[in-house]
């Protein structure tokens, strides 16, 4: 149960407020703004999605620059709350097509139209946008896509006007399409989170993917789909010959601890051939989750070591290394270190040649950043449907490379006891296009429907992220 809903933007100006239960004062939003900007508690340098204050719980999450935020009094699940609030922002972005700050303001009828239907009195009544339509009756102003400004992982694959297929579809799924013709199109992609702790000499300590396979459709009559995944995929830890065992592609058997699949989703043929059969909802929806222990090879390596260079002094050597091949490149990397409390003074040293890369030593937290990218390369990305393929310039760090960064760090005090105690672990972050570590595949994405002489677009992007990627030292 919730007491209240807004969305704030970076500025703190209130687009939406919706007041469901009258518990909470007025002017929680400007209370959350103030405190989420000027956050000094614990020494965090951002604010937690979860926080107390006056007795009101403030939830929130940050999505393509906008604060979702959700207040109650009572002891809610935080877990929920903020399922909830991502949810909100999602179908919002289905029935708007663009989620930005201009969108909600030309929307705004339609906004609080659809938060009526969600929660009512504080009790959340449904999240799905395919039956959100039965009750939501205003059509969307469309925002132009190409006026957009860059924002997030939006942009991953945009260059100027032009916008590439993937999470950020830019279209509503039920707007009236101008000239009354629809483009038929289907976008599927595979997103993988990973999560590796490396010990201080390089070895995987822990190693998890945790995956989804996201869908959004937009084919006319609701034709069946039919999604094929690797022939050699296994469930459960065990299943599957593992051993002695080797692919169609040399890479051996894909094992899945786990998986579940959305509601729509038919399991007829799963066992046999692993194939996935449904009639997409409307909107952007995970066709199946999954979760994967099984050893696999790690997108990068992280090196780091600490040595102490005097009594007032040490050295910081970190070397990060891509280990996917040379034909793909990974974007949005960071590198950050905590160092000792008592480090007053950091001077960087990068390898000779380095363009594009940038460090800091940010004194409040005393924290060492790392920004890398690399020169500019060709990214491909491939369609499923006959069209040709689209190149982009983008720089980006390239597969099979290797980067270095020295640090001296001065402290205010002689060193006492163990340096490597009070420093780090490293920690990375990372997008990787076109690159998956579990190695799914979608073999085929197969429309019932014939469509005549135009075959539907069907995009396919594999996605790779960092959730907890961290190294001791």
């Amino acid at each position: 149960m919730i007491s209240q809903f807004f969305i704030l933007s970076q500025r703190g100006d209130n687009i939406v407020f919706r007041d469901y239960r009258g518990e909470v004062p007025k002017g929680s939003a400007e209370i959350f703004f103030r405190k989420v900007k000027f956050w000094e508690d614990g020494g965090l340098e951002e604010a937690p999605p979860v926080f107390n204050v006056d007795g009101v719980n403030y939830f929130h999450v940050k999505v393509v620059g906008l604060l979702f935020v959700a207040t109650t009094r009572v002891n809610t699940s935080p877990s929920y709350v903020l399922e909830l609030l991502q949810r909100i922002a999602r179908v919002i972005k289905d029935y708007l097509g663009i989620l930005n700050e201009d969108s909600l303001r030309k929307n705004f009828v339609l906004v609080y139209e659809l938060l009526d239907e969600v929660i009512d009195f504080g009790y959340v009544q449904t999240t799905s946008t395919e039956l959100l339509k039965s009750y939501v009756f205003n059509e969307p102003l469309v925002v132009d896509a190409t006026r957009m400004p860059p924002l997030g992982p939006a942009t991953l694959f945009a260059q100027g006007t032009k916008r590439m297929p993937g999470i950020a579809v830019t279209k509503s799924v039920v707007a009236t399409e101008p000239g009354g013709r629809k483009r038929e199109e289907i976008f599927v992609d595979i997103i993988e989170k990973i999560s590796i702790t490396f010990s201080s000499s390089g070895y995987i300590l822990t190693s998890e993917i945790d995956g989804t396979i996201q869908m959004k459709s937009y084919l006319s009559g609701n034709p069946e789909i039919r999604l094929a995944l690797n022939d050699d995929l296994a469930i459960g830890r065990g299943q599957g010959p593992v051993y002695g065992y080797r692919s169609s592609t040399g890479s051996g058997v894909v094992v899945l601890d786990d998986c579940n699949f959305h509601e729509s989703v038919r399991l007829d043929s799963f066992e046999v051939d692993r194939t996935l059969s449904l009639v997409p909802p409307d909107g952007e929806f995970p066709v199946m989750n999954y979760r994967m222990t099984q050893e696999f090879k790690p997108p990068f390596r992280i090196n780091a070591l600490i040595e102490e260079a005097g009594a007032h002094k040490a050295e910081v050597i970190l070397k990060v290394r891509a280990e996917f091949a040379s034909s793909i490149t990974a974007n949005t990397i960071k590198v950050q270190m905590p160092l000792p409390k008592y480090t007053n003074r950091v001077s960087f040293e990068l390898e000779p040649g380095a363009s594009g890369q940038t460090t800091d030593f940010k004194e409040a937290n005393k924290r060492l950043e790392w920004n890398l990218k690399k020169a500019t390369v060709l990214v491909i990305f491939y369609s499923l449907s006959p069209v040709p393929l689209t190149v982009i310039l983008q720089s980006k760090v390239v597969g099979g490379c290797e980067h270095t960064l020295r640090a001296k760090l001065s402290f205010s005090q002689e060193l006492h006891g163990n340096i490597t105690k009070e420093s780090g672990p490293v920690s990375m972050t990372f997008t990787i296009p076109m690159y998956n570590a579990s190695r799914l595949q979608v073999k085929y994405l197969q429309i019932a429907k014939k469509y005549g002489t135009h075959e539907p677009y069907r995009w396919v992007r594999y996605v790779t992220q960092a959730n907890s990627y961290v190294a001791r030292i």
